[in-house]
């Protein structure tokens, strides 16, 4: 394993790195910082959790200049909360060199933006669509731009992207450093890569060792009624520190968390219709553990690098094997196990064996745990935490009260009130959600054309010709404002 004082790291991005608690590189750092470092354009096929920011931001803060205050550096990030946690993570690196970084992306008041990048930053981490609108206003500029990043390309092609990322390449100068980073290599994405980029190297680390080797997968076969009360007896017998609810839908999400919470956990949900700072102060509590459970959608949850996360439940099995292996990749980090528990309807049997067969992983079998086993579990938290008490002996206070209370009851009633007094007892509320289409392999095999629809939808085709170049801005710039608030 290579450290990081091996990779020839300045004084103060080295101070940074230790505060930060990293001794050790990812795959993804040890093979592209070198090269970052020497100036090459790289290409680097890795998920997210892997280090990638790390991988692409020390090279470009070891460029920055600190006194020049103009922006030299420029990562396109295809949602806001990912521009938001790159950035974070540029400033923490960049922090003892006074490197200062901005993320900037729709849902923002776009005078306050403006005034921001007034006050000089030496990187900028973008959303497309708000990144274009300012590039169009004159209220970027990326003359003095000497190193580009795009951090998961193959998302912001999904998200019909391609045509925008570009036109902003081509803004930059020509004489410029750029790394691209993207899980999957489609050919649109091979394509900007031969246009726009210098002779680049590439770094490829494989899915299968980035995110699924420290995780243990299960699945339960549940019928669609069943599945709320399956996964609250779960979260009673796991008591995860942390969890990941995956839902299909907005719906879905609202109804899950209203649910969760009539049932007294602490969960709150994430997706595209809530306000960007109702959506931060929820990621806040959540990665602080003012809530133990955060129920969200694949969009809202992209991008999200929160450590300490214990389990992820996909109450709705998704639509793609991709899409698995990400949400499923927020557990497992930093070298320790998590666990991802998949519902799956009976209808639905056969797309989770397409997803072991390209995920090339084996989901266990999990039977589903009945309430009173999910009773059990929460009495033998209760039963840990009176050895625990136990153990300290720091009991002297209490053994007289104790002493007189098994003189008139025997020592096994004792025992059980207090397990019964101190037992988290769950509130059987009755939850009814709507129901929901079982996913089908045969919708599985078509993601290209369900893609297309997805676009079309949204006002444009993935390659964005029709209707002139006039209207297709407009359009366009109309649809990335609406992605950005996603």
């Amino acid at each position: 394993m290579t450290k990081f004082n091996q990779l020839s790291i300045s004084a103060s991005i080295m101070k940074s790195i230790e505060k930060m608690g990293f001794e050790e590189a990812t795959p993804i750092q040890a093979q592209t910082i070198p090269l970052g470092m020497e100036g090459k354009d790289v290409i680097g096929q890795a998920q997210t959790g892997t280090g990638k920011t790390a991988a692409f931001g020390i090279p470009m803060i070891e460029k920055i200049n600190p006194k020049e205050r103009k922006i030299q550096g420029l990562v396109v990030a295809p949602t806001r909360e990912l521009a938001i946690q790159v950035a974070e993570e540029m400033h923490k690196i960049g922090k003892f060199k006074g490197v200062r970084t901005l993320p900037v992306y729709g849902g923002q008041h776009m005078e306050r933006q403006i005034k921001a990048l007034k006050d000089g930053p030496h990187i900028v981490v973008a959303t497309p669509g708000r990144l274009l609108d300012h590039l169009r206003r004159r209220t970027i500029r990326v003359d003095n731009v000497h190193t580009a990043v795009l951090d998961e390309a193959d998302e912001m092609l999904n998200m019909g992207f391609i045509d925008d990322i570009r036109d902003i390449l081509k803004a930059i100068p020509e004489e410029r450093q750029t790394l691209l980073f993207s899980a999957t290599m489609p050919k649109e994405i091979r394509n900007i890569a031969a246009t726009l980029m210098k002779e680049p190297s590439e770094v490829k680390v494989k899915a299968k060792e980035m995110t699924v080797s420290n995780i243990d997968q299960f699945f339960v076969e549940v019928h669609e009624k069943q599945k709320f009360d399956t996964l609250t007896n779960l979260l009673d017998i796991h008591v995860p520190e942390l969890a990941i609810v995956f839902g299909r839908t907005k719906k879905r999400v609202d109804e899950l968390t209203e649910g969760l919470q009539a049932r007294g956990f602490r969960a709150e949900g994430i997706h595209g219709d809530l306000t960007q700072g109702k959506r931060t102060s929820v990621l806040k509590k959540f990665k602080f553990g003012r809530i133990e459970i955060l129920v969200a959608t694949d969009v809202a949850a992209r991008g999200l690098d929160i450590s300490g996360v214990t389990h992820v439940y996909n109450f709705d099995i998704p639509q793609d094997p991709e899409s698995y292996v990400h949400r499923i990749g927020r557990t497992g980090r930093a070298g320790k196990m998590g666990e991802a528990i998949s519902f799956i309807t009976p209808r639905e049997m056969p797309h989770l064996h397409q997803i072991e067969k390209v995920t090339k992983s084996k989901m266990q079998r999990m039977t589903a745990p009945s309430y009173d086993e999910a009773k059990r579990g929460q009495q033998q938290l209760t039963v840990q935490k009176l050895l625990k008490t136990i153990e300290k002996q720091d009991l002297q206070d209490y053994r007289e009260t104790a002493s007189e209370i098994l003189s008139e009851h025997d020592s096994a009633t004792v025992v059980a009130a207090a397990l019964k007094m101190l037992t988290k007892e769950r509130r059987q509320t009755p939850v009814t959600l709507s129901s929901v289409q079982p996913v089908s392999v045969k919708k599985s095999n078509n993601r290209d054309k369900s893609k297309k629809f997805r676009n079309d939808k949204r006002g444009y085709g993935r390659k964005g010709k029709q209707g002139g170049r006039n209207r297709k801005f407009q359009n366009k710039r109309n649809n990335n404002n609406n992605n950005n608030k996603r």
